[in-house]
């Protein structure tokens, strides 16, 4: 099979757009991927100097990539195939959604949108376009997780029972400006969008993409929040997902630091323990039952995984494969991914009481009341 070459245009500049376009730029055969290779050709941003001050960093000066100082010019150009959105959340409807009327296919970043009505609204367009869309959900594509499904569906380990998982960051928010888009509900702020789709993904991978599953949703999601009294965005957040065959226990917070394991899936004959960080472990570990005598520990085996980069390059892998394929989305992280994800935040904003500013939904969801 022929090299496949994808062509990125990237839109924003800020930290997120720097590792993943640091990621791109990684030889894809110190992965073991020699089939789909990355060339960024176009950066957008808020200026042609911000632009080509980004492209001077992190695409080494690269006097083939074009500076922008709008987004539109990104879109138009006929040398970008797909367009990967790193710009805060409240941005991400309008920008995939300019993007995917232009035609380009694109790797949005999460969370992909801030309820399940924009998610919806911009897999119709994508469809409607014939182009690629997908959440930049990167955990799924890392080796360590597609190792770990592997094991969950062996059936080693017997059928999953409950899942434990939680993603915390200390932002030391007493310290941060108002407008931080940790702190500020009019850039969809808190951790339930921010750092919730972490140990969601975990979910999802063990449960909902069981076999025993068949893509059944949860029957009820129970939450709540704490809503810090700086700015009302939610601060720390737990809910309870019953994802047939099994519970999930998850968690976020953006004022206290990561905790180890970050990840626990509890089954009938063992347990599989996670590192944190859980956007991107390196390690996990694995506890197998003595035979008739659960909870006793036979053995333990634990897996350690290194490669070149920070792991953001194996979903730009996998968006270059499906365009190569003629793929519309990725079997990995599927739409109907996506749309569970966002519906499950969907409630448990609701639970908690934490509506966005008005205006900031371009798509509403339909009125509830309390």
């Amino acid at each position: 099979m022929s090299l496949f070459t994808l062509r990125w245009g990237i839109i924003s500049t800020g930290w997120i757009a720097e590792q993943v376009v640091s990621d791109l730029l990684v030889d894809p055969t110190t992965r073991g991927t020699n089939d789909v290779v990355h060339k960024v050709t176009a950066v957008g941003s808020r200026s042609v100097e911000k632009a080509q001050k980004f492209i001077n960093e992190f695409v080494n000066g690269d006097k083939t990539v074009k500076a922008y100082g709008t987004y539109d010019e990104v879109y138009a150009d006929k040398n970008v195939d797909a367009i990967y959105i790193g710009t805060p959340h409240t941005y991400h409807y309008t920008n995939a959604l300019d993007a995917l009327k232009a035609k380009k296919h694109v790797l949005c970043e999460k969370p992909v949108t801030l309820n399940a009505a924009e998610l919806r609204s911009l897999i119709a367009t994508a469809k409607e376009n014939g182009v690629f869309f997908m959440e930049a959900l990167w955990t799924r594509f890392q080796p360590l997780a597609k190792e770990v499904k592997e094991l969950i569906d062996s059936g080693t380990l017997g059928m999953p029972v409950v899942v434990h998982a939680d993603f915390s960051v200390d932002f030391g928010i007493d310290k941060l400006p108002l407008t931080h888009r940790m702190l500020d509900p009019k850039l969809g702020g808190g951790a339930i969008l921010d750092l919730g789709p972490y140990p969601l993904i975990w979910t999802i991978l063990a449960l909902y993409e069981h076999p025993a599953n068949k893509r059944t949703k949860p029957s009820k999601v129970t939450g709540t929040m704490y809503k810090t009294p700086i700015t009302g965005v939610d601060c720390n957040t737990s809910y309870i997902a019953p994802l047939s065959p099994a519970q999930a226990v998850l968690s976020c917070s953006m004022n206290v630091a990561a905790h180890n394991p970050g990840v626990t899936i509890r089954f009938e004959k063992g347990t599989i323990m996670i590192d944190a960080p859980v956007p991107c472990p390196l390690r996990y570990t694995v506890q197998y039952f003595q035979e008739g005598k659960p909870g006793e520990i036979a053995r333990e085996d634990t897996r350690t995984f290194e490669y070149v980069g920070s792991g953001w390059h194996f979903q730009a892998d996998e968006v270059a494969r499906c365009v190569r394929d003629g793929k519309l989305e990725s079997e990995l992280w599927s739409h109907d991914k996506s749309i569970l994800e966002m519906e499950i935040f969907d409630e448990v904003r609701f639970q908690g009481g934490y509506k966005f500013p008005d205006g900031i939904e371009k798509v509403l969801l339909p009125a509830r009341s309390r």
